[in-house]
């Protein structure tokens, strides 16, 4: 098993390798909602980096292990690389677990899915996101595994903007994972 300074050095490597990727950059930046920031985080970036990818699967995969999840998943885009990465790192250290991503809506042409990937109920779930700000995204992919009869037993980030998920995540009951937090100034900090 791997201790906590293991996972702050991952952490800590994978903030290295998101500056030197030019993913988390400083200045002035208007985000999805409207709102502005002084600093931007491209997670898919650092997610479909050979490097980053290792990095946050291994990060997330202690978690997994810690609370038991079965499956693993979360809103499309933003978890389909993740997704691949953590499929291969659970398959490289002998664990059973499958990955899934859930997307905005049904499809209306073929399987009419929203949740792809061998996610089935009663299994015990994992849904992440790279960045949590308000969970627009997040929220929506958990209630729609839920509906689908599993148990999220953990929520997992990169990236905790504490713009609001975060104390969604806490009104549901469910424990948050994540690597990095921002402060209120922006600075991101470690927070493994």
């Amino acid at each position: 098993m791997t201790n906590g300074s293991d996972l702050k050095s991952i952490a800590t490597r994978l903030y290295d390798r998101a500056m030197e990727l030019d993913s988390l950059r400083f200045g002035d930046f208007t985000l999805s909602s409207g709102a502005k920031s002084t600093y931007y985080f491209d997670g898919r970036m650092l997610s479909t980096d050979p490097e980053g990818a290792s990095l946050i699967a291994q990060a997330f995969s202690i978690a997994l292990e810690k609370y038991g999840a079965d499956a693993f998943g979360g809103p499309t885009v933003a978890a389909v690389p993740i997704v691949g990465a953590l499929a291969l790192q659970s398959h490289l250290d002998g664990k059973k677990r499958t990955g899934f991503f859930v997307r905005p809506e049904q499809k209306e042409h073929g399987a009419g899915k929203q949740i792809e990937g061998n996610l089935q109920a009663g299994m015990k779930v994992a849904a992440f996101d790279d960045t949590i700000s308000t969970g627009g995204s997040l929220f929506p992919a958990i209630d729609a595994v839920e509906a689908a009869g599993c148990d999220v037993v953990l929520v997992m980030a990169i990236l905790d903007r504490h713009q609001g998920g975060d104390a969604e995540v806490e009104r549901r009951g469910l424990p948050f994972f994540k690597l990095w937090e921002a402060t209120p100034e922006g600075k991101i900090t470690i927070a493994v």
